[in-house]
C-alpha cells in the first residue's frame, strides 16, 4: 500500500521554521492552611479578567450514586442562591459588572467561571467563593431545575452525535465510570433527592478540594488577601475516599450498531490508550493529528476527498488523567459505513508497517503548538490551561512542558504507538444508523505592544486594515467580500456556501492537498465560509509565516480552479448537511421562521440551499459568482497580529496586485416585504422536545434603532432576564429561553425562542407572549438596561482580546460601510441609549405588530395543550 504522501503529485517539503516558544507567564500560587489553593497570573495588556473556581469532583467521583449526575445537577444549583444571596442575584450581580457567568461539568471536574471587565474582578471572586461553599440549594429551585435538566436529557436524546459518543464510552469502558454519561442516566437521576445532592455538596465542596484560578488585569496580592479573608472560617475537611475501578485490559474487539432517527450514519472507532502523564501520550497526540486533524490529514484526504466514503472525519486522542481513547469519528452514507471502517483500519495498518514521514510529524507538532498558543490568547484560555495542569498533575507549567514533549516526538515513536495500541483486540466500533426502512443514499512576563488599527488602500482599491500586536507570536488574516445569502435566489440557494467550500480545493499553482499541507505545516489553518451578507477566507499561523499566510490567501482568492470532482464532493457534503440540519429542532424551527417572515427575500433562504438548488448549480455558476463578487472594490482585507504595517502593505501589494478592481456589489439591497398580518406555522418532527419561536421584522444594521435592539436582545437573553426568570426559573417550563437577531444590509428580524416539554408548549407560548407584550408596552427597567449595557460593553472587551475575532469584525464593518473603527464607538453608542429610547424601539417593533410564531414539535402535540 502506498503511503499517503506518495500519492501526491508534488509532496511539499516542510522546512523547520525559526524556533517559537510560548512567552513566559507571571504566575504565582499560594496554598492556605485549610488546603485552598489560589493561582493568579497578572496580565495588564487588556482590561479583562477570568475568575475560575475549580472543584476536583466530577461524575467519576459520585461513588454509590455513580451514573446519577450528581456533579452535573450541582453545577446547575450552585447559582440558585447562597446564605447571603437570593436566587437570581448571583447572575444579576455579575451582569451588573458587565460580566458573564457560566459553569461546566466533566468526568473529573466541575468548573465555575466568570469573565468580566477588570473593575468587576473583586465581585467575581466574591460571587464564586460564596457559591462554592455557601450554596443553599433551595427546595423550590431544586424542583424547577430537575425539570430543566430533564429537558437537557431530551435534547441529548435527540442529538445523534451526542448519542454516538455516549454509545462509544459505554461500550469501550466496562468497569471504569467513564462508561456513564456526565449528565447521568435519567432513570437514576429521577431517584435523586435534594438531600442526596446536599450531602454530596457538603462532602466534596470543601477548601482542600477547591482551587481558584484568576488571570488578567488584577493585583495578585489583593486576590490572595480577598480569598484568604473569605475562607478564614472554613476549615480543612477529610475527603471521603472514592473507589474508582481500573478498566481491565480489553481482550477482544467490541462492536455495537444501533438504529436512530437519522439519515446519516455516525461511526466511531476507538482504541484504549494511557492517560495524560504517560510517556507514550505525546506520540499518540501527534498520531491523532496526522491521521485526522485538518484538511491535510490522511483521513480527510483519503476518505473524504479521494474515495468519497465520508462527509466528515476526525481523529484525536482523548487523554484525561485516567486511561483514555484514541478515537476516530465520521459521518457517512449508511451504505458506506463498513467500507469506511475497513479503510480506517487499513490506513492505521499502513502506518504500523511503513511509519510516517518526518514532514507529517513536523506538521502535526506545529499544529499542536499553534493550537496551544491560540488557547493562550484570552484570559479564559490561560486560566483553563493553568487549571487543567494543576488538577491533573499539580504542575502549573504542565501545558508548556507537554508541548515541549510534543516537539520531541519522532516518526519512530509514532509508528511504535500504532503497533502498541491500535490493535484489533483493543478496538471498539459503534455507529448510529438510519432505520433500515428509511435509509437513503446522499451524495512571558514581557512588555508587549498593541497599536491601533490602521487603514491603507492598495493600488487596485482593496482596503487593507493592519493592527500591530506583539503580545503573542501569531498572525490572523481575513479577506471578506459582499455576497453570501443576499446574492442568492431560490434557484441558486446555497451557492455561496458551495463556492466558499470549493475555493480551497485547488488553484492553478497548488493542489488542495498542498494548500493545507503548507499552512498546517506552519502550525496554521485556512478556512472559508459564507454568511447572510458576505463571504470570507481566513488564515492564521505563527508570526514567522506571515508571508505564507498572505500568499496562500491571495492564491486561493485569485486562482481557484474549482475542479468538477471537488464540486461534486462538496455538493454531496452540503446535501448531507441539509439532512443533518433537519435532525436539530432549533435549526428546523429557525428555517421555518425565516422562510415565513421573509417569504420572497434572500434572508428567507436556507444557507445550505435545497436539494434541488444545490443539485442544479454547475461549475459555470461558481465561476460566474467568482467573477462578480471577488473584486477589490467589493472586498476588505484585515491582517492583525505580531506584524509590521509597512511589511504587510508591501506583501499585500505584491500578492493581491492582480485582483481586479471590479465594483462594489449589493449597493441597492432589496428590502423584505412587510408582514401584513400575524401568522402561525408548525412542523412535526419525531423528537422528544418542542421548540417555539416568535419573530418580528425589524431594522437593518445602519438603523439608529440598532443599539437599542442590541440592548433588548441582551436583556432578554442573559441568566437574569425576565424571560429566563419567569419561564425557566419561576415556572420551570423550559430548558433554554432567550432572544436573537438577524441584522444585515437589509431589514432583519428579532426572535424570541424557547425549548420545552411538548405537553407544556401552549402554556409556554402564553407565558412568553405575555412577557413580549409587557416589554413592548413598558420597555426595560433601569436595572435591566444598565445590566445589559455593562454586559454588551464587557463582552466586547473580552471578544476584542482575540486578533482573529477583531480582524474579522473590523473587516466586515469596513466592507459594509460602517468603518473599520466602528468598534471604537460601540460603548458610547450603547451608553447613549436611554429608557425612553428602549420604550420607543420596543413599541415600534413589538407592540401590536405582525409576528410569526413557528412551532416544531412531536406528533399529537397541540400548541394549546
Amino acid at each position: 500500500m502506498l503511503r499517503v504522501s506518495e500519492n501526491l503529485a508534488t509532496a511539499p517539503v516542510v522546512e523547520p521554521s525559526p524556533a517559537i516558544s510560548i512567552p513566559g507567564r507571571n504566575v504565582r500560587n499560594w496554598v492556605l492552611s485549610n488546603g485552598l489553593t489560589i493561582i493568579v497570573e497578572e496580565d495588564h495588556s487588556a482590561p479583562v479578567v477570568s475568575v475560575q473556581a475549580w472543584c476536583a469532583t466530577g461524575s467519576i467521583h459520585e461513588d454509590k450514586f455513580i451514573g446519577s449526575g450528581l456533579s452535573h445537577i450541582l453545577e446547575h444549583m450552585l447559582f440558585k442562591g447562597t446564605k447571603t444571596r437570593s436566587p437570581n442575584k448571583i447572575a444579576t450581580e455579575v451582569q451588573d459588572e458587565g460580566g458573564y457567568i457560566n459553569a461546566y461539568t466533566s468526568f473529573d471536574r466541575t468548573v465555575y467561571w466568570i469573565e468580566t471587565p477588570s473593575a468587576g474582578a473583586a465581585k467575581a471572586v466574591d460571587v464564586l467563593a460564596d457559591a462554592v461553599v455557601n450554596a443553599t440549594l433551595p427546595d423550590a429551585e431544586y424542583v424547577k431545575e430537575q425539570e430543566v435538566i430533564r429537558r437537557e436529557f431530551a435534547m441529548g436524546y435527540d442529538d445523534p452525535d451526542r448519542m454516538t459518543s455516549l454509545l462509544l464510552f459505554s461500550t469501550a469502558y466496562r468497569e471504569h465510570p467513564y462508561s456513564h454519561p456526565v449528565i447521568g442516566h435519567l432513570s437514576i437521576y429521577n431517584t435523586l433527592t435534594r438531600e442526596d445532592v446536599m450531602n454530596y455538596y457538603r462532602a466534596r465542596y470543601v477548601p482542600n478540594n477547591i482551587f481558584f484560578v484568576v488571570v488578567g488585569d488584577v493585583d495578585g496580592e489583593k486576590i490572595r488577601a480577598q480569598l484568604a479573608e473569605f475562607f478564614a472560617s472554613y476549615p480543612r475537611v477529610v475527603l471521603p475516599p472514592v473507589f474508582i475501578p481500573e478498566e481491565a485490559p480489553q481482550l477482544g474487539k467490541r462492536e455495537v450498531h444501533q438504529e436512530f432517527r437519522t439519515e446519516l450514519t455516525r461511526l466511531m472507532m476507538a482504541w484504549h490508550i494511557p492517560g495524560i502523564a504517560h510517556p507514550d501520550t505525546p506520540a499518540l497526540e501527534v498520531l491523532g493529528t496526522i491521521m485526522g486533524s485538518g484538511r491535510s490529514s490522511r483521513f480527510y484526504r483519503r476518505l473524504r476527498e479521494e474515495k468519497g466514503l465520508v462527509f466528515s472525519v476526525n481523529c484525536s486522542a482523548y487523554t484525561p488523567y485516567h486511561p483514555g481513547l484514541l478515537a476516530v469519528s465520521a459521518a457517512t452514507d449508511p451504505r458506506k459505513r463498513d467500507e469506511a471502517a475497513r479503510e480506517i483500519e487499513a490506513m492505521f495498518h499502513d502506518v504500523a508497517q511503513h511509519g510516517v514521514d518526518d514532514s507529517e510529524v513536523l506538521r502535526a507538532q506545529k499544529m499542536l503548538l499553534a493550537s496551544q498558543i491560540n488557547r493562550l490568547a484570552t484570559t479564559r484560555g490561560r486560566a483553563s490551561d493553568l487549571g487543567s495542569g494543576w488538577l491533573l498533575v499539580q504542575n502549573l507549567d504542565f501545558g508548556r512542558e507537554y508541548i515541549e514533549a510534543i516537539q520531541k516526538v519522532t516518526p519512530v515513536q509514532v509508528q511504535a504507538a500504532v503497533w502498541k495500541y491500535v490493535r484489533t483486540h483493543n478496538q471498539t466500533v459503534v455507529s448510529l444508523n438510519p432505520p433500515a426502512k428509511t435509509a437513503v443514499s446522499v451524495q512571558a512576563d514581557v512588555t508587549h505592544e498593541t497599536r491601533p488599527v490602521r487603514k491603507f488602500v492598495l493600488s487596485n482599491g482593496l482596503r487593507l486594515l493592519v493592527r500591530e500586536d506583539s503580545r503573542l507570536p501569531l498572525v490572523s488574516a481575513n479577506i471578506v467580500f459582499k455576497g453570501g445569502l443576499l446574492a442568492e435566489t431560490p434557484e441558486t440557494a446555497g451557492i455561496s456556501r458551495l463556492f466558499t467550500r470549493t475555493l480551497l480545493k485547488g488553484t492553478t499553482n497548488r493542489l488542495a492537498e498542498q494548500i493545507h499541507d503548507e499552512i498546517e505545516s506552519a502550525g496554521g489553518n485556512i478556512s472559508s465560509d459564507s454568511g447572510n451578507n458576505s463571504f470570507a477566507i481566513s488564515a492564521d499561523a505563527t508570526a514567522p509565516d506571515l508571508s505564507l499566510v498572505l500568499e496562500l490567501i491571495a492564491d486561493v482568492v485569485l486562482n481557484p480552479t474549482l475542479p468538477e470532482k471537488a464540486i461534486d464532493r462538496e455538493r454531496e457534503v452540503q446535501l448531507a448537511g441539509q439532512k443533518a440540519e433537519q435532525e436539530h429542532m432549533t435549526s428546523v424551527a429557525r428555517i421555518l421562521l425565516r422562510s415565513t417572515i421573509f417569504p420572497n427575500h434572500p434572508y428567507g433562504l436556507r444557507p445550505l440551499g435545497t436539494a434541488a438548488s444545490i443539485t442544479s448549480i454547475t461549475r459555470d455558476h461558481l465561476l460566474a459568482y467568482h467573477r462578480k463578487y471577488v473584486a477589490a472594490q467589493n472586498g476588505a482585507l484585515a491582517v492583525f497580529g505580531d506584524v509590521k504595517a509597512d511589511q504587510v502593505v508591501e506583501l499585500c501589494e505584491r500578492y493581491f496586485a492582480s485582483l481586479p478592481a471590479g465594483e462594489s456589489a449589493l449597493e441597492r439591497v432589496a428590502q423584505p416585504t412587510r408582514l401584513a398580518q400575524s401568522e402561525t406555522v408548525e412542523q412535526i418532527e419525531h423528537k422528544s422536545q418542542a421548540v417555539l419561536m416568535t419573530g418580528y421584522q425589524t431594522a437593518d444594521m445602519f438603523s439608529p434603532d440598532k443599539p437599542a435592539l442590541d440592548l433588548i436582545e441582551e436583556a432578554c437573553s442573559d441568566l437574569g432576564s425576565r424571560f429566563f426568570v419567569t419561564i425557566r426559573e419561576n415556572l420551570g417550563l423550559a430548558y433554554f429561553v432567550g432572544a436573537s437577531q438577524l441584522t444585515g444590509l437589509a431589514a432583519g428580524l428579532f426572535n424570541f425562542y424557547v425549548g420545552t416539554d411538548p405537553k407544556k408548549a401552549g402554556q409556554v407560548l402564553a407565558a412568553i407572549q405575555k412577557e413580549i407584550d409587557l416589554l413592548a408596552s413598558e420597555g426595560l427597567t433601569g436595572t435591566e438596561l444598565e445590566r445589559a449595557k455593562k454586559k454588551i460593553i464587557g463582552q466586547q472587551e473580552i471578544q476584542n482580546q482575540s486578533n482573529e475575532s477583531l480582524a474579522y469584525s473590523c473587516a466586515l464593518h469596513e466592507l459594509y460601510g460602517l468603518g473599520y473603527d466602528h468598534y471604537l464607538g460601540a460603548a458610547a453608542r450603547i451608553n447613549a441609549v436611554s429608557l425612553e429610547d428602549i420604550r420607543h424601539v420596543a413599541a415600534k417593533y413589538f407592540l401590536d405588530q405582525p409576528r410569526v410564531i413557528a412551532s416544531v414539535h412531536p406528533p399529537e402535540t397541540s400548541r394549546s395543550s
